[in-house]
């Protein structure tokens, strides 16, 4: 098959025929339709996140069709399949045990300790394949098994603000948009500042208002999702919410957040983060992708564009989300 392989951290990823892989107990294999480009990826191309063993394959926001199964796994009914970010969890642990696998102390996640959707194929945990709503295509859909999944989860954890600032607007953001303006909130978008074509799509995606991140928000937030790998930007929106207001940082990855005074946390106000996702959130927002008018804004390139279309991330040059397609 063909693949794009990350040999080592800070090199670009190589075009290289491999052997297709095999499933294992508990595996499926997928034949790939088309993998999404996340900000993740990026990270782990540039050796931003600990623990990689290359080489491997990145890609975690992967479509694909389920053409195999390891042994002791049944074919499922439904065989275009989404596989996310969370690839295994050891069912054993306090966290697993509690319904929060996203905690696993032992997870493995798909595009960094496991070989991910930058190929043809891919061998993926069948506990961990989720279903796609029928209404998108295969690379409309790819955004959603990150994008959508942890922007859903941020939306979660920013409670009912009704007043939203988003601190970055890449693929995620602008699927959380559309949610929270059908719920009938406010959302101010902050953009990288002099991105004027950023803050002009998130003006059609509906945002109340859209400037520099280096702007104060023109009103009081009740909330707050920072989806820009930009510590600078935590004591930035902790000056923007009201008191009582929450801060989430939606992030695998940000730069060290610098010391600010404790005037703004203070007043009730709070700072978390977000982490992964659980196999619910999964079916949950997929069920709700498919019931919402959700529209993902995508732009398709062959999967032996992969470095440009990271290049293209690092630049800050994509309007929504950039998806490979074998």
């Amino acid at each position: 098959m063909r693949a794009m392989l990350l040999t080592r951290a800070g090199a670009p990823l190589e075009a290289v025929e491999l052997p297709v892989p095999q499933p294992g107990p508990g595996q499926l294999l997928l034949r790939v339709r088309a993998c999404a480009v996340c900000r993740t990826d990026l990270h782990i191309v540039d050796g931003e996140l600990p623990g990689l063993r290359p080489p491997r394959i990145p890609g975690h926001e992967i479509v694909g069709e389920a053409v195999a199964a390891g042994p002791g796994v049944e074919m499922p009914k439904t065989a275009r399949l989404g596989v996310p970010w969370l690839g295994w969890t050891c069912g054993e642990c306090e966290h697993c045990r509690a319904g929060r696998e996203n905690l696993c102390d032992s997870a493995r996640f798909t595009g960094w300790q496991l070989d991910g959707g930058y190929a043809e194929y891919v061998v993926a945990d069948q506990r961990y394949c989720l279903p796609i709503p029928d209404r998108f295509g295969d690379a409309e859909a790819a955004p959603l098994l990150c994008a959508g999944l942890i922007g859903h989860r941020a939306l979660v954890a920013a409670g009912t603000a009704g007043r939203l600032g988003l601190y970055g607007f890449g693929a995620a953001a602008h699927l959380v948009t559309q949610l929270a303006h059908r719920e009938g909130r406010e959302v101010y978008a902050f953009v990288r500042p002099g991105d004027e074509a950023a803050a002009t799509f998130a003006r059609q995606l509906g945002c109340a208002w859209a400037g520099g991140s280096d702007r104060p928000a023109p009103v009081a937030l009740d909330a707050a999702i920072l989806f820009a790998p930009v510590g600078a930007l935590v004591p930035a929106a902790l000056a923007a919410v009201r008191k009582g207001g929450r801060v989430v940082c939606a992030g695998i990855h940000m730069s060290d957040i610098p010391a600010f005074p404790y005037a703004l946390l203070w007043g009730e106000r709070s700072l978390c983060s977000v982490a992964n996702l659980t196999r619910r959130d999964g079916l949950e927002f997929m069920e709700l992708a498919g019931r919402e008018p959700l529209r993902t804004s995508v732009e398709v390139l062959p999967l032996a564009s992969a470095n440009e279309a990271l290049a293209r991330l690092r630049r800050g040059e994509v309007r929504g989300a950039l998806v490979l397609v074998p």
